[in-house]
């Protein structure tokens, strides 16, 4: 099992893997990429402007269309092209360096068409805010579909460049609705709207934030409080154990992609070994810290490093890598998966070319991460599978 391959370089590819496994549409997606390909050739770094030049454009449309669509009454219709609108916005504005003209803007449009499209199309997805101090967490809450009385819920974490849109657009909270399990897609400080709208960087002990999400999630009542799981990708693989260790309320855990420690995977891409996830990544992972030259940002990701945590972790925990992740090594799962000393139950999944998923967090085909971590979870808090 391969990822798409139509750019010579991976951090390319990779976003072209994620819009078609979120809901793009392949004609758009040419459209939008074969004036780019001999942008592409110079590497990673240069031509993101033209990348969000031409996703842009394809958006617009898209959003020009939907309008009309709205003047003669047909949502269902607009709301189908405004999430493929927001898709193409978020994936573009991903892929710029901080800074970069326009970026905000597009982000801007990108949360208004996510908003509106899943309005229209009927998706049952609702955005809130949690109470941080004197901020607020965005998240995203899908409600589990067939349960009578309060349902079990997952709450599921971003990682280093994904936003809470991304996260709902993986379909795992679909996957688990079915499953009659709710989901809270958050983007949690150091990534999406609590990054760019309010200025909240990642730090390292991500239960200060996890059971602020906890309190407000367990306090609704169609939820139950005894049946809350945490899961995330990418670098929602070290948030998530890490939260889940250091707050015992949370009932399972799951992780897409093992990010056992991060702060090596640093010392890894100094030396150029690994692929990145996005251009311009040193300039990207700094914004995310706050920090102020390449010192302050090792020093700051020196904590993400989940050795001596994972014995912590006392409920049932579900360790999942793609067995050829270019971006973090197969290593991390081992390692991650043999500390879980004092989970009542552990599982370690890696995905191989016999079903697909290979690839970091499954970007070649993500149906198979999304169903085995929604099993888990409707094994592991009473879901049902079936």
């Amino acid at each position: 099992m391969a990822m798409f391959n139509y750019f010579p370089n991976y951090v390319w590819n990779l976003t072209i893997s994620i819009a078609l496994a979120s809901g793009a549409e392949i004609g758009e997606i040419m459209d939008m990429c074969q004036p780019l390909l001999d942008k592409a050739k110079a590497g990673e770094d240069a031509g993101t402007a033209d990348f969000m030049r031409e996703w842009v454009r394809v958006a617009d449309r898209l959003a020009g269309i939907a309008a009309e669509e709205e003047g003669q009454g047909r949502l269902l219709s607009a709301g189908d092209k405004l999430q493929r609108a927001a898709l193409y916005y978020i994936l573009a504005e991903r892929m710029q360096g901080q800074g970069t003209p326009g970026r905000m803007e597009t982000y801007r449009k990108g949360l208004d068409a996510f908003q509106r499209g899943t309005q229209y199309a009927g998706d049952k997805v609702t955005r809130f805010e949690v109470p941080y101090g004197d901020k607020v967490i965005p998240v995203l809450y899908t409600p589990a579909e067939g349960v009578e009385g309060p349902a079990p819920a997952v709450v599921y974490l971003n990682g280093l460049d994904s936003c809470k849109e991304l996260l709902y657009w993986s379909r795992l909270p679909h996957a688990l609705a079915r499953r009659g399990i709710a989901t809270l897609c958050v983007d949690q400080p150091g990534t999406g709207e609590s990054l760019r709208l309010q200025g909240m960087h990642a730090h390292f002990d991500s239960e200060i934030w996890g059971s602020a999400v906890y309190d407000w999630l367990a306090a609704r009542e169609d939820v139950d409080a005894a049946r809350i799981g945490i899961t995330g990708i990418s670098l929602g693989g070290y948030y998530a154990p890490r939260v889940c260790a250091f707050e015992p309320r949370f009932a399972s855990g799951a992780v897409w992609g093992a990010n056992h420690n991060w702060a090596e995977v640093q010392q890894k891409r100094l030396k150029r070994e690994g692929e990145n996830p996005v251009p311009h990544y040193w300039n990207h992972v700094m914004w995310v810290f706050g920090a102020g030259d390449m010192e302050d940002f090792l020093a700051k990701a020196e904590g993400f490093n989940l050795n001596g945590v994972m014995e912590k972790i006392r409920v049932p925990f579900l360790v999942t890598h793609g067995a050829n992740d270019r971006q973090i090594g197969l290593e991390y799962a081992h390692q991650a998966y043999d500390q879980l000393t004092n989970a009542p139950r552990r599982a370690l999944k890696i995905f191989t070319d016999r079903e697909g998923g290979v690839e970091h967090v499954g970007a070649d085909n993500m149906t198979y991460g999304r169903n085995f971590i929604a099993d888990w979870f409707a094994e592991t808090l009473g879901g049902r599978l079936a």
